[in-house]
C-alpha cells in the first residue's frame, strides 16, 4: 500500500489513498491503515464506499472546495476484497484518471492476495474480533468467497464467520471444466475443522491427480475412514462442470441440500444420495449427469441452513429456502448468500447461528462463445 499511495499521490495528483478491506462477516469495511481521526470501519452496503463494494463500480463522492474521492472496487476475478478510496483535487481531473485508476485498483487486488502468503497485515486489516481456532482453519482452507468468469459466477458465504466449526466449500477451475465441493461438516471446534481439513486436502490430492470426481469421493472416502475408522464421517456434495457443454455431474455424498432457479421456478434436484465420506471403508462412488441450460442458477445450503427452528418451533425448510432464491434471483451470485443468510437470521430471531450456516450460489451463463 506504501507503494501505490507514492505513485497516486507522486503520478496523478492523490491527495489521500486508503485501502478498505471487506471483513470475515461482509458486514463492514475496514482500513488496511487506520488514519487518524477518521472512523475505523464503514458500513459494506452503504454509504460511498459501501455503494461501490455491492455495485462493483466506481462512485465518486463530493467532498469540499472542489475535491471528491473516487470509490474502487478491489476485485480479483470476481472475488470481492474491498475498495480503495482516492481523492482528488477535482471532479474534472478525477474523471480523467478515472480508468486508469480502476485498473490499479484491480491489479491491486491480485496483489494482495499474493502478499497473504507472506504478511498478517491484509488478513489482521479484515477482522473486527478474534476468530477461533477452528474458524481460523476453516477460512485459511478456502478458496476465496467469489469467482467470475464468461462462463459462470460463484459466491459462497458462512455463518457465524468468526466461529464456524465444520461447514466448508472449496472450487477449482480449469481451461475446460470447473470442480465444487459444498461440505456439511459433522461436531464442533477443532475435531470438526480436523475433519473437514482431512477431507478437503484429500480430495484436492486426488483431484490434482487427474481423478474423476467418482475416484476423488473414494480416495477420500478412505482416508477420512483410515483416520476415524467410522466415528466421523463428512458429507459432501461434489460437482464437476465441462464449461464447454454445461454438462454437469455430481456425487451426492451425503450431501447439502441442492435446489435450482430456472426462470422464476424453483426445484430441488434429485439425486441418488450416497454415503458420506468415511463411514465405512471402500465404500463405491458413482457420478450422476444433471441438466442445466444457460441462465440456470444453483444454491447449495447446509443443514445450518435449512434446519433452523424459529422461536416459534417453524422449521426454515425447503419452501422458505425457495422463497429466499426468487426473491434474491436479481442479485449476482457474489451478493446471493449473504441475502439468504441475512433472511435467515431474521427467520431464526437472533442475528448469530448456533450451528455453521453454509450458502453456496453458481450461476451458468453458458459456453463461452468464440470471438
Amino acid at each position: 500500500m506504501d507503494a501505490v499511495r507514492e505513485a497516486l499521490c507522486n503520478d496523478y495528483a492523490a491527495k489521500s489513498v486508503q485501502l478498505l478491506l471487506a471483513d470475515y462477516g461482509l458486514a463492514t469495511l475496514q482500513p488496511v491503515h487506520p488514519a487518524a481521526g477518521a472512523p475505523h470501519s464503514v458500513p459494506a452496503h452503504t454509504g460511498p464506499a459501501g455503494r461501490a463494494f455491492g455495485s462493483q463500480e466506481p462512485f465518486v463522492e463530493k467532498l469540499t472546495d472542489g475535491e471528491v474521492r473516487l470509490h474502487l472496487p478491489v476485485t480479483a476475478r470476481g472475488d470481492r476484497l474491498g475498495v480503495l478510496a482516492v481523492t482528488m483535487p477535482s471532479a474534472e481531473h478525477a474523471q480523467e484518471c478515472l480508468g486508469e485508476l480502476t485498473d490499479v485498483a484491480q491489479v491491486l487486488a491480485h496483489e494482495v492476495i499474493v502478499a497473504d502468503r507472506d504478511t498478517d497485515l491484509y488478513l489482521r486489516a479484515r477482522r473486527t474480533d478474534r476468530l477461533t481456532l477452528a474458524a481460523e482453519m476453516q477460512w485459511q482452507l478456502l478458496p476465496g468467497r467469489a469467482c467470475a468468469r464468461p462462463e459462470y459466477a460463484l459466491g459462497a458465504q458462512l455463518e457465524p464467520a468468526y466461529s464456524i466449526h465444520g461447514d466448508n466449500f472449496d472450487w477449482s477451475a480449469s481451461a475446460d471444466r470447473l470442480m465444487l465441493y459444498v461440505t456439511n461438516g459433522m461436531g464442533e471446534g477443532i475435531e470438526a475443522s480436523l475433519l473437514t481439513n482431512l477431507g478437503i486436502n484429500a480430495l484436492r490430492n486426488a483431484r490434482r491427480a487427474g481423478l474423476s470426481i467418482a475416484d476423488q469421493a473414494a480416495l477420500a472416502d478412505q482416508a477420512v475412514y483410515a483416520q476415524y475408522r467410522g466415528d466421523a464421517y463428512l458429507s459432501v456434495l461434489l460437482l464437476d462442470l465441462e464449461l464447454s457443454t454445461g454438462r454437469l455431474q455430481v456425487v451426492d455424498a451425503g450431501s447439502p441440500q441442492m435446489l435450482r432457479l430456472r426462470g422464476r421456478g424453483v426445484d430441488a434436484l434429485d439425486i441418488e444420495a450416497q454415503l458420506p465420506l468415511g463411514m465405512f471403508e471402500e465404500t463405491d462412488y458413482v457420478a450422476h449427469e444433471l441438466s442445466i441450460e444457460p441462465g440456470d442458477r444453483l444454491l447449495f445450503a447446509s443443514d445450518g441452513v435449512y434446519d433452523v427452528i424459529a422461536p416459534g418451533g417453524e422449521r426454515y425448510g425447503e419452501r422458505a429456502l425457495a422463497r429466499a432464491i426468487v426473491s434474491t434471483s436479481l442479485l449476482p451470485a457474489a451478493e446471493v448468500p449473504r441475502a439468504v443468510l441475512r433472511e435467515l437470521s431474521g427467520h431464526r430471531g437472533t442475528p448469530v447461528a448456533d450451528d455453521d450456516a453454509l450458502v453456496v450460489c453458481l450461476d451458468w451463463f453458458g459456453p463461452r462463445q468464440p470471438s
